[in-house]
């Protein structure tokens, strides 16, 4: 029988199994920019839920289910965290509000857990954590219909978890090409292994202690992966609702979301007992209207012709001349306040000089993270809840916080939008497009459509040999990055700026700024600036600034 206690000790044998495999599991990265964090953000994830399990005894499973699900939801960090923390509250709802745990629960919960992740995920892409998990519930749903216990329906789980994890290099080429599994992958197969420990051993694995303090130190130095991509508005109205659930609706709103994404893009439903939020761009709002009245009735209609909204960056030409601080506060402490205007923003950053641009730009609320460390939903919530606005916008400013900062949407008590800026040039050119005149969705709409007209490129260096994006790239070599792809390699810093900004430059082209990192001298800035000007000045304006962001030597962005 598995009791809560049972439980809560599988789960904190979970985390500390997954902390003392966390570098393992890091160096499956394939990409070669020194990210490598699969693992340290899965193992700050959960390990943010031992600290509340390790306050509960004598609970029923399904309180420490709820508990579990609840703080991983808050202290989940990157993609593969918020993923993580999907995967347990479908587990959480699989087990309700049981005593015990039984062979159903576990079917359930496997089952839930898999529809919560792909649920959230708007192209779910198979070969990763995803499939690891559903092909797990396949395996614990067989064993259920054979009628084996609730210990023997787990460990039928960790098997299909295991041959699915064997199967993800051929799903995704690049894991092939590297020899290696789907990191995520083999992080939840450390999860369930940690948990069997427990449920049929009796026994909590224990926590290394050097691994636990690498963890402590990664929330410094860990590094996420650069790629980002473009889109394009391809449909014409973004419509915009919420639903009142009516009681005899039998429905579910990912029936919705299902018929939503057959005639749109962008859409997102998030939904609790009682209301569904919705959004979507589509050609066709009425006909998303008249599915949504099937659930029932909907309040705060809004429908945007996003076509005619020309809204074009504007862009201060003082940034040019501001010498940004050389450092500033980076702490943010959580301060619950009472909104005392109408719009605010939270953004993403890492760099003295980039959170004091931000601000410069109007940022009420600077979290520290970004390329060096992926900040939790937790810290994302708070930093919405210290600022004092009735709508907080959220630029995330790399695709893997995004996810973390939707999650903070249901959870805030404020209206919250994220737009989904991807790089920091992206951020800046969010900021300089909001509009005080406008209401919240053409703001939102704006800033959306002044990013994508931002291109960006960035040069870091290899943190190991790889052979990337048809590269064979040694450890320590320059890599030029764009859109999110590895342009080209050289050992010549200033030769791979001026041939990566060539590569960006188009005939229209009217901006170029340059983004200086914490590696970086002054003096090499300047050298780098003259022949920037030199080649490229008849063409466009240039601006550099001083971000003084890890990682990055350069980050550059043209419009």
């Amino acid at each position: 029988m598995i009791t809560g206690d049972i439980l809560r000790d599988a789960i904190i044998s979970a985390a500390n199994n997954l902390s003392n495999h966390r570098k393992a599991v890091d160096d499956l990265n394939v990409f070669p920019v020194p990210d490598g964090d699969t693992g340290t953000n899965m193992s700050m994830t959960i390990g943010n839920a031992v600290r509340e399990l390790e306050k509960l005894s004598g609970e029923t499973a399904g309180k420490v289910a709820s508990v579990n699900a609840s703080a991983l939801l808050r202290g989940a960090r990157g993609n593969s965290g918020v993923i993580t923390s999907l995967l347990f509250r479908g587990f959480a709802k699989g087990i309700g509000s049981a005593d015990t745990v039984s062979a159903e629960n576990f079917k359930d919960a496997f089952a839930m857990g898999v529809e919560a992740a792909y649920k959230a995920v708007m192209k779910p892409t198979e070969g990763t954590i995803l499939t690891v998990a559903r092909i797990a519930s396949e395996y614990a749903g067989k064993a259920y219909n054979e009628g084996k216990d609730e210990v023997a329906v787990f460990e039928d789980a960790i098997e299909g978890a295991k041959v699915a994890l064997a199967e993800t290099p051929e799903l995704l080429p690049a894991l092939k090409k590297a020899g290696v599994v789907d990191a995520g992958g083999q992080g939840f197969v450390l999860i369930l292994e940690g948990m069997l420990s427990v449920f049929k051993d009796g026994v909590i694995i224990k926590s290394n202690s050097t691994a636990a303090a690498d963890v402590e130190e990664e929330e410094e130095t860990s590094r996420n992966a650069a790629g980002e991509f473009e889109t394009e508005i391809t449909f014409t109205y973004c419509t915009e609702f919420i639903v009142n659930r009516a009681e005899e609706c039998e429905k579910e709103p990912t029936d919705l979301r299902a018929y939503l994404e057959t005639m749109g893009d962008c859409v997102v439903v998030v939904d609790d007992e009682e209301i569904i939020k919705v959004h979507v761009h589509t050609d066709h709002p009425g006909n998303a209207i008249e599915n949504a009245l099937t659930f029932g009735s909907l309040v705060h209609l809004k429908i945007e012709n996003m076509r005619d909204q020309h809204e074009k960056a504007k862009h201060d030409a003082d940034i040019a001349k501001k010498k940004p601080a050389k450092s500033a506060d980076r702490t943010e402490t959580f301060t619950p306040v009472e909104p005392t205007k109408p719009f605010g923003f939270v953004s993403v950053c890492a760099g003295d000089g980039l959170a004091e641009l931000f601000k410069d730009l109007g940022v009420d609320t600077i979290v520290s993270g970004g390329q060096t460390m992926n900040p939790s939903t937790d810290d994302i919530l708070r930093a919405i809840e210290s600022t004092p606005a009735e709508t907080v916008f959220v630029l995330p400013n790399n695709k893997n916080i995004i996810m973390a900062a939707e999650q903070a949407i249901p959870i805030s008590t404020r209206k919250v939008i994220v737009i989904h800026t991807r790089t920091i040039p992206q951020g800046i050119g969010a900021m300089l497009a909001f509009d005080p005149d406008a209401d919240d969705n053409a703001n939102a709409i704006a800033m959306q459509k002044a990013i994508e007209r931002i291109t960006t490129g960035q040069v870091t260096f290899a943190a190991r040999d790889a052979d990337f994006d048809g590269f064979k790239i040694k450890q320590g070599e320059l890599m030029a990055l764009l859109g999110g792809k590895v342009a080209f390699v050289d050992t010549d810093l200033e030769k791979t700026v001026l041939k990566l900004l060539k590569k960006m430059l188009k005939p229209d082209s009217e901006f170029i700024t340059v983004i200086y990192g914490s590696d970086v001298t002054e003096e090499q800035a300047a050298e780098i600036e003259a022949k920037i000007q030199e080649k490229f000045g008849a063409k466009a304006e240039i601006t550099m600034i001083n971000g003084g962001q890890p990682i990055y030597y350069y980050i550059l962005s043209v419009e």
